[in-house]
């Protein structure tokens, strides 16, 4: 018999099957049904894919814009011009 919440695996458990956070989770599944809460999980901490796209997208940009920064700045000082 194994004393660990078999869902979670980090809680210790001795008077029932499930850890009180897992039993909420389970509560949540009974009052809005599994896939309710799988559609709702992974619409907040799944990106699909055209997202993850556009999130690589803006990530590249802003580093490419970091690397213009970085270069030309030294430069427009060097030649005595305004720097943003």
């Amino acid at each position: 018999m194994s004393f660990v919440c078999p869902v979670c695996c980090e809680e210790y458990i001795f008077t029932s099957r499930l850890c009180p956070s897992c039993q909420k989770i389970k509560h949540y599944c009974s009052i809005y049904s599994r896939a309710r809460l799988m559609e709702v999980l992974d619409s907040v901490f799944s990106r699909e894919e055209d997202k993850q796209n556009n999130k690589l997208k803006v990530e590249i940009n802003k580093e490419i814009e970091n690397l213009k920064n970085k270069v030309l700045k030294p430069l427009q000082i060097k030649r005595g011009e305004e720097v943003d």
